[in-house]
């Protein structure tokens, strides 16, 4: 990218959501001295592609959060995001702090059921200690029910059968097959075979009925879960693991013309919100033809940062290539399925790059961290 730029003092980056995209994009300006301000909920990035181990397996949930302000420092603000004004370039947070933005980055993710998702304002110690008392629900049920089979279902029922083979799993799942809808049939195959191999039982093609009078994520003997087609399963805990949301919270009042139905924003091939060249959308708020993956997120981000900074020395913008589906299913530390380049991967490959640590020293390593042992 060449050397830092000396930029003038109106420049101000604000950032808004601090996940894959939002840490990219923080990155790639810190590295070149452009000022900017990143903006999040928790105190501390949440590598979310640990959670469902950090459910499971006590003490993983540290490796998960990494504090934002040992990397960005005083370019980093934790807060909510109520209102943004396009007309004065501001952004304005929940207590009435405003600031003012050259340019903004929109990468507010999106929203979903804990142990998946975790978008609570609270400090890093209150979060890890939310899956630790999840470790400890899990530990006290013997019957556990996960709804949703998609890949985080999926991976969660893998991971509980792991770490606990004695403890009955089921998995209850709406569809036929598992898993994301992009994948190959001979990988949704292959997830299905590897957790019937772990001694998951499967409940496919069937939906919950009763989900709203469950309780979800606490030890409750005897409960009794029903599906639309007349099975009944006994558990002593439910785990929903469906329904994953943009989270459209922050700009959907100032932005309502140009949200896609999801809640996603347009954007053109630069990242730049439609209509708008000063406001970006990155990550799973970005509306692209192209499955919602931690990896596509961290290149938006930086593809977003770069184009600021060539818009900064007048140089040509950098167009967004939409990427294909490359998955790695993990089935616990020690199984795995996966997907890249079209081409179906087996558990050797998966075990490799995944299932040891879920990226998760891949992550503290991109925000100069040591990882906790």
């Amino acid at each position: 990218m060449g050397a830092q730029l000396s930029v003038d003092p109106s420049v101000h980056v604000v950032i808004v959501g601090g996940g894959f995209a939002g840490i990219a994009a923080a990155r790639q300006l810190k590295s070149q001295g452009v000022p900017f301000t990143l903006l999040d909920l928790k105190d501390a990035f949440h590598h979310n592609v640990g959670a469902l181990r950090a459910s499971v397996q006590s003490g993983f949930a540290r490796k998960t959060f990494i504090p934002y302000i040992a990397t960005f420092g005083e370019s980093f603000k934790q807060g909510r995001v109520v209102r943004i004004d396009l007309e004065t370039q501001t952004v304005v947070l929940e207590g009435g702090e405003e600031l003012k933005f050259s340019h903004l980055i929109l990468s507010t993710g999106s929203e979903g059921d804990f142990p998946g998702k975790f978008n609570e304002p609270v400090t890093m110690e209150t979060a890890i200690q939310q899956y630790e008392d999840m470790v400890k629900e899990v530990q006290a049920a013997e019957r556990i029910v996960v709804v949703g089979g998609g890949s985080a279902g999926v991976e969660m029922a893998a991971e509980l059968k792991t770490d606990h083979p004695s403890k009955e799993v089921t998995l209850i799942h709406s569809r036929v097959a598992l898993a994301d809808v992009e994948l190959l049939p001979s990988v949704r195959q292959g997830v299905k075979e590897g957790l019937l191999q772990k001694g998951v039982q499967l409940l496919l093609s069937e939906k919950v009925s009763n989900l709203a009078e469950l309780s979800i994520n606490v030890t409750q003997k005897g409960m009794k879960v029903l599906t639309d087609k007349g099975s009944e399963v006994t558990a002593d805990l439910v785990i929903r693991c469906t329904g994953i949301r943009v989270n459209s919270a922050a700009y959907s009042s100032a932005l309502g013309d140009r949200l896609a139905e999801n809640g996603a924003l347009r954007v053109n091939a630069h990242l730049q919100v439609e209509g708008l060249q000063n406001v970006y959308a990155i990550g799973d708020c970005a509306h692209l033809q192209e499955p919602k993956m931690a990896y596509h997120a961290g290149l938006h981000g930086a593809v977003a940062a770069e184009n600021i900074i060539n818009t900064l020395r007048n140089k040509p913008l950098r167009s967004y290539t939409p990427g294909c589906l490359n998955m790695l299913v993990t089935l616990g530390r020690d199984d795995g399925i996966g997907q890249i380049n079209g081409y179906k991967v087996g558990s050797l490959v998966v075990r490799m790059a995944k299932s040891k640590d879920l990226f998760a020293g891949k992550s503290w390593k991109e925000m100069g961290q040591p990882i906790p042992q």
